[in-house]
């Protein structure tokens, strides 16, 4: 250490801080999603049955349970106000551990959002359809960013293109982000009650299905972590 300097030990651990921000959440997320995925018959009953039975049971038979299609694109449990639809994955659909009833519960209170008109998710469901359509124009932008600083001859047009172009791949970053509060509402407002007042959830397991939920909710916080990296990468791959 001593070669290195005051400086480089700073470096080190303003890395070690950004790397731990950066992987911890989504470490921490898959971790207790995988320790309470087994047993994988602790419930009579599987994630899909119980989110069809909590629906039905809500009055909103008209919403959809089906497992995620992997040729969509989506790689999560999720609900989509669109097709007013729960998608989960294939084993907390048919699984019957205590992951696959809690994340089904989770994304069933999503469904309650929806009936009730809560509008920070209507408002996330835009801000989602314009993200994704915005991350799209940065990627052209950025492609398009040499041909307005060559053939234009327009330097600045070219760093305009840039600007704008890594604007919009961090916009979902702050997107996620600021959605957090639907994700807890969803876990703790909704499927909570769903579940204790319902007496769907062993005595023991209420703590353990509140760690599910709270990994429910920080879902897209460390996906947002994730993104940095993505956004670094585009940083490095842009530097002359």
């Amino acid at each position: 250490m001593r070669g290195w300097g005051f400086s480089g030990v700073i470096w080190v651990v303003a890395l070690g801080l950004v790397a731990a921000v950066v992987f911890v959440p989504q470490w921490w997320v898959k971790r207790v999603l995988r320790r309470y995925a087994q047993p994988n018959d602790r419930y009579p009953g599987t994630g899909g049955q119980l989110a069809k039975h909590l629906l039905k049971k809500l009055g909103l038979e008209a919403v959809k349970v089906e497992p995620v299609d992997p040729r969509s694109g989506m790689v999560g449990d999720h609900y989509d106000p669109n097709d007013r639809a729960v998608r989960l994955l294939p084993d907390h659909f048919e699984g019957r551990s205590l992951t696959a009833i809690t994340i089904a519960a989770h994304e069933v209170g999503h469904a309650i959002q929806h009936a009730d008109g809560y509008r920070p998710l209507i408002w996330r469901t835009r801000w989602v359809a314009w993200m994704q359509r915005f991350q799209r124009l940065g990627v052209i932008l950025i492609g398009l960013m040499p041909v307005a600083m060559v053939a234009l001859k327009m330097p600045r047009a070219g760093l305009v293109f840039l600007a704008v172009g890594l604007a919009a791949l961090g916009s979902g970053i702050i997107v996620h982000l600021v959605t957090l509060p639907t994700e807890w509402d969803a876990s703790f407002r909704r499927a909570l009650p769903l579940l204790t007042k319902g007496g769907y959830l062993k005595p023991a397991d209420e703590p353990h299905a509140r760690k599910i939920l709270s990994a429910a909710a920080l879902t897209y916080v460390a996906a947002s972590m994730m993104g940095l990296v993505n956004f670094w990468w585009w940083l490095r791959m842009l530097r002359p």
